[in-house]
Parts: C-alpha cells; sequence; structure tokens
C-alpha cells in the first residue's frame, strides 16, 4: 500500500464519486484543493512551530470506508454533562442514530445529520456549506471538504432561544484504530436567535487515529451563537479542529477552547465580523503534559465599524510538552472605532516546558483602541510560600495555584453545568486522577 500525501489522494479521489446531494461540489472543490495543497510544513508561517509529518506520513482508514458500531449507552454518560440536552452522537466518525437524542426539539430547532440535510434541505444547506471554511483554507481543511458526510446541520429560527446546549459528541474507542474521520457541523443562528453548541472529542481507548474536524458558523444580525469545544482525545490520537465564524450586524459569536487530549493537537478559530456593531469572545484553556504538542490560531477580522472582540487563552504546560499560540487581529480601514483585546498566559511547570506565543495587530484604521500580550512564567514562589506557610503541603499548594490560575477563564462560560463539570476535570488534571 502507498504511504503518505499519495495514499491521501488517492483516498480524496475515491470519496468524490458517491458524495450525496450538496455534497457533491464541496467534495469535488476539497479534492481538486488538496491536490494544490497538501499538507501543510513548517515553512508555511502559520505552521511554523507544528510539524503535522506524522499526521501526513501515516497511513489511515477513512471512517466511511468501515461498517458502522455502536456503544453500550452507559459508556457515554460520563461524557454528557449529566444532563438531558439534545445529543449527537458519532462513534468512530460515523454518525449513531440509536445513540442520539433529538426527539424533544423544540418548533424551530433544525438538527439532522449532514449527510440526511445534503438531501433533504439540499437548497438551503447548500446556500452556506463550504462558504465560511472554503475548500482552500488550507490543506486539512481541504481534506474534511474532500470527505464531507458525516457531521450535523443545525438551524435555529429567528427569534428563537434554546436554552439547552446541543450536544455533539464525538467518541473513538478501540475499534477505531488506524481511522480518520472528518465531520463537518454547520451552525446557523438566525436573526435574533440564541443558542450554545457543545463539540466534544472523546478518546476511549489509546490507540492511534486521526480526527480532522470543521464547523462552521454564521451568526446572523442580533443572534447569539455559543460553541463550546472539548477535545480529550486519546494520547495516541491526532486532532486538527477548524472553526470558521461569519457575523452579522449585532450578533455575538462566543467560543471556549477546552484542550488536554492528542499526542499532536491543533485548534483554528476564525471568524469575520462582517456587521456593523458585532462582537466576539475567543477563549481557552490547554493543559498538556507528557511529549504533547498543542497548537492555538485564532484571527479575528473586523471587517465594520463599532465592533468588539475579547480573546483570552491560558495554557498550563508540564514534562517536556510544547504548547504554540498564534493569534491574529486584523483589522480594516473600514472598521473604525474597533475595540480589540487578545491575551495569551502560559504557566511552565517544568524545566522542559515549551510555549511559543505570537499575538499579533494588524491594524489599518486610526480610530481604534485594540490591545495585546503575552506572559510566560512558572509558579509564584511567593504565594506557594505563603500557603506552606500557612500549613498547606507543597503538592497540595502548586495544585491549587494551579487550579486558580485556569478557573477565571473558565468561569466566563455562561452554562454552571459545563463550568462545574470542567473545573473538575482540571482538578482531576492537576491531582493526576484523569488519563487525559
Amino acid at each position: 500500500m502507498t504511504t503518505g500525501l499519495r495514499f491521501a489522494e488517492q483516498a480524496v479521489a475515491a470519496s468524490v464519486a458517491d458524495a450525496p446531494g450538496s455534497l457533491k461540489g464541496l467534495r469535488a472543490a476539497g479534492a481538486e484543493a488538496f491536490k494544490t495543497l497538501g499538507f501543510p510544513t513548517t515553512r508555511n508561517e502559520d505552521w511554523h512551530y507544528t510539524n503535522v509529518s506524522a499526521i501526513a506520513t501515516a497511513q489511515y482508514t477513512p471512517a466511511a470506508d468501515v461498517a458502522p458500531v455502536s456503544l453500550d449507552a452507559a459508556a457515554l454518560e460520563p461524557y454528557t454533562f449529566g444532563g438531558t440536552w439534545p445529543l449527537v452522537v458519532f462513534v468512530n466518525g460515523r454518525f449513531n442514530a440509536e445513540l442520539s437524542r433529538l426527539d424533544a426539539l423544540p418548533a424551530g430547532i433544525t438538527v439532522r445529520s449532514l449527510a440526511d440535510a445534503s438531501v433533504d434541505d439540499a437548497d438551503a444547506l447548500g446556500a452556506v456549506l463550504g462558504t465560511a471554511a472554503t475548500a482552500d483554507r488550507d490543506g486539512f481543511t481541504a481534506l474534511n471538504a474532500a470527505f464531507a458526510g458525516e457531521g450535523t446541520y443545525i438551524r435555529v429560527a429567528k427569534e428563537m432561544v434554546i436554552d439547552t446546549p446541543i450536544h455533539l459528541l464525538h467518541v473513538t474507542d478501540a475499534r477505531g484504530e488506524g481511522l480518520m474521520s472528518h465531520p463537518r457541523h454547520v451552525l446557523v443562528a438566525e436573526r435574533h436567535a440564541k443558542a450554545m453548541v457543545v463539540e466534544s472529542h472523546i478518546g476511549l481507548a489509546n490507540v492511534p487515529y486521526f480526527t480532522n474536524a470543521v464547523v462552521e458558523a454564521f451568526v446572523e444580525d442580533g443572534a447569539t451563537l455559543q460553541l463550546i469545544r472539548v477535545q480529550r482525545e486519546a494520547r495516541t490520537a491526532h486532532h486538527v479542529g477548524t472553526v470558521e465564524a461569519r457575523q452579522g450586524r449585532d450578533s455575538h459569536f462566543v467560543t471556549f477552547t477546552f484542550q488536554t487530549g492528542a499526542a499532536l493537537s491543533r485548534s483554528n478559530v476564525y471568524t469575520v465580523l462582517d456587521g456593523e456593531g458585532c462582537g466576539c469572545t475567543i477563549n481557552g484553556l490547554y493543559m498538556l503534559d507528557g511529549e504533547q504538542h498543542g497548537d492555538h490560531q485564532t484571527r479575528v477580522e473586523h471587517v465594520k465599524e463599532n465592533c468588539f472582540s475579547r480573546e483570552a487563552y491560558k495554557g498550563l504546560i508540564d514534562d517536556s510538552a510544547h504548547g504554540v499560540f498564534n493569534g491574529k487581529v486584523y483589522v480594516h480601514p473600514e472598521a473604525q472605532k474597533t475595540d480589540g483585546k487578545q491575551t495569551n498566559h502560559t504557566l511552565l511547570l517544568s524545566e522542559k516546558a515549551q510555549i511559543d506565543t505570537k499575538p499579533q495587530l494588524e491594524i489599518f484604521a486610526d480610530d481604534v483602541k485594540c490591545t495585546h500580550g503575552a506572559t510566560v512564567g512558572r509558579i509564584d514562589e511567593t504565594a506557594l510560600f505563603y500557603l506552606k506557610s500557612r500549613g498547606v503541603g507543597k503538592v497540595l499548594a502548586r495544585q491549587l495555584l494551579m487550579y486558580a490560575f485556569a478557573a477565571d477563564v473558565l468561569e466566563t462560560i455562561e452554562h454552571p453545568v459545563i463550568v462545574d463539570a470542567l473545573e473538575k476535570l482540571t482538578v482531576e488534571r492537576f491531582t493526576g486522577s484523569a488519563n487525559h
């Protein structure tokens, strides 16, 4: 069998022929783009600190080529936040209707598998599919487009408010060894709608596999859309996740990325503020140890005037792990009265831990208020000494300081159940009682 890039190109070509409905054009565009782009290399400025050769040289089987499997529903309970929310489940890259809960959706909320929507809602889906995350964005987005089929189409009708999150749960177990999956989720919040989506990626077994996920989000005038991404893949997995958002007038897009899993991971969050008075809040927490490599890239593009952006990422890196943060705020000449703030703060917990951080501003308007900054440091020895002097043991004192460092960014999430769950995972990470 062939390996690496040639193998990927052959798999891509095979995927286009049987594309259903409105996915055919996206797959064809992805296949063509991947031929040109291939996998990114460290010569590409956006990938300078992340070498993806482990992905590019591997030989994965497309999840669509393997028969669907199921799980005992009880196996999912630790990962569903204990809620009875609408739930869309994917097992080893394939949609599982039996494990999903979609029968109690209120009127005005559409949640369908991407494959079904590409046929039954072909016009509505086709109008937006591939327009935010275009096939030629980069090699991974092209690869996702070429294999598009598994995923979800969510549409929240105008002026609808859904109080409970919609949970997209991706689970990979031992039977997913050697598989690659390319889920694509399309989220549309119509005018003055409000919704929250949680996208989780969970690894149940330490086997190698590759997840390449794309989310396209469309936040129309006056709408609010929150997207919480939880990446807890197996330590032997590779994960690339891309979010592309397009925003209308007076809209608000809120996203939070929680990353603790995978041997090699990359999270991209891009949004275009294309309506006057809109704004975005982009936050994240990454915790890495062992030999993990975790990369975060963001780009906030201010196109219209009177818009705001808030961005805060925090990281805790231990052992020989390597973190990357590369964030850019780009302000167009027409985007006067832009208000943007971007920060990245990282704690290095060992001598071998590394972080490459590059917050950036690129401004072509003169009436703006923009700031950016980054800090890299170690545990505050003064605070550590204070706790120890009050009778707190050294290990517990370190854990308390690490938790305090992480907690404030977690508390920016508006849903208390999700905050509690992620805070618990954070504590488990520090005490060594969680695997990933």
